[in-house]
């Protein structure tokens, strides 16, 4: 049997359907956030509006009461961004990635950041801020605070520091947010980086060996004699692809709806696959700043906004009546939902 060769158009539908953006789903908070891997939340509400964006009747409260009850946590794992995520994902995610830190983490902050971990995980065992944890360091470790954040983020990614519920919360201050060490028991890394790999395939596949790596972090020789079991195909630009066996592969002509989607979400991560490459510079501006986006046919056609709770959405091109009415439609449900 040939092999068989994914265009760029299914490549998308198959994102978007593993990314529960072809259709909102009913579907509890925790299950959703293991089926997308996580959800990218510098800010605390991206974590919500990307939720609200796949869910039939999501509400804040939702991922309130997950956040609260420790189900789901919001911290630094792939890339050293940080994600809110399943409990047990936040467990085994940082499994994986132990020993693979951002490149921007040197030896000598990783050093650091190894000799302080324990101590520091008793010193957090209460939400801590940024100034009370520097602090610390500084008087009882000798570590000067220079001001940077290249400390601040090897310590809480090595001791698996998270943000605390009080600071993940939707509409949560963004000042002095605190931090917390979560209880958590040691995992097999091998093992973890198998089931990162794999689950990443599930929320994004298929893809290359060097998207897989880009998406979490892991260099490629972390994983690549971990992937027994996995199908391969071809892209049609000539790539191997890597993917689960069963896994969704929906047909290129499978209707996209538009959907709102909030900064730095995940489908914008893997940019070729929805965003076309004349709008990449409205998009994603200065430092890495990703703009609130929608999509039109399941691929980017402008960004949106609030004002005076109003959302504003400015296509970046004219859009078809029909996509005009869709675009409408779920501009006024979001603006419902945002209240």
């Amino acid at each position: 049997m040939a092999e068989r060769v994914f265009t760029q158009r299914e490549l998308n539908r198959a994102t978007l359907a593993r990314q529960l953006l072809l259709k909102r789903v009913r579907l509890s908070v925790v299950p959703a956030l293991e089926r997308v891997a996580g959800l990218q939340s510098q800010l605390a509400a991206t974590a919500y509006l990307g939720l609200w964006a796949r869910l039939e009747g999501f509400r804040p409260q939702a991922l309130d009461r997950a956040l609260l009850s420790g189900r789901a946590v919001r911290g630094l794992l792939m890339r050293g961004t940080v994600h809110t995520v399943a409990a047990r994902d936040f467990a085994s995610f940082g499994a994986a990635l132990a020993g693979d830190p951002p490149g921007w983490v040197t030896p000598e902050l990783e050093a650091i950041a190894e000799r302080v971990a324990e101590p520091l995980r008793d010193f957090c065992s209460a939400p801590r801020t940024r100034a009370e944890v520097l602090d610390w360091l500084e008087q009882e470790h000798g570590v000067p605070n220079d001001g940077s954040n290249g400390i601040w983020y090897a310590i809480r990614l090595r001791a698996r520091i998270a943000h605390s519920a009080a600071a993940s919360r939707w509409r949560a201050p963004i000042h002095n947010p605190t931090f917390v060490a979560l209880e958590q028991d040691e995992e097999d890394g091998e093992a973890a980086r198998a089931e990162l790999v794999r689950r990443y395939l599930a929320a994004f596949g298929p893809a290359t060996r060097a998207e897989i790596a880009g998406w979490s972090g892991m260099k490629v020789g972390r994983f690549a004699h971990l992937l027994d079991g996995l199908r391969t195909f071809r892209d049609d630009r000539g790539r191997e692809l890597l993917d689960l066996p069963r896994a969704p592969r929906p047909s290129a002509d499978t209707p996209a709806p538009v959907r709102l989607l909030p900064k730095f979400d995940n489908v914008l991560l893997d940019r070729q696959r929805v965003l076309p490459d004349e709008y990449r510079t409205l998009v994603v501006r200065k430092n890495a700043d990703v703009q609130p986006t929608f999509t039109v046919d399941g691929y980017v056609a402008g960004v949106w906004r609030v004002e005076k709770r109003r959302v504003v959405t400015e296509p970046f091109a004219p859009l078809p009546r029909a996509a005009q009415r869709e675009l409408e439609d779920e501009r006024a449900r979001l603006e419902a939902w945002l209240g």
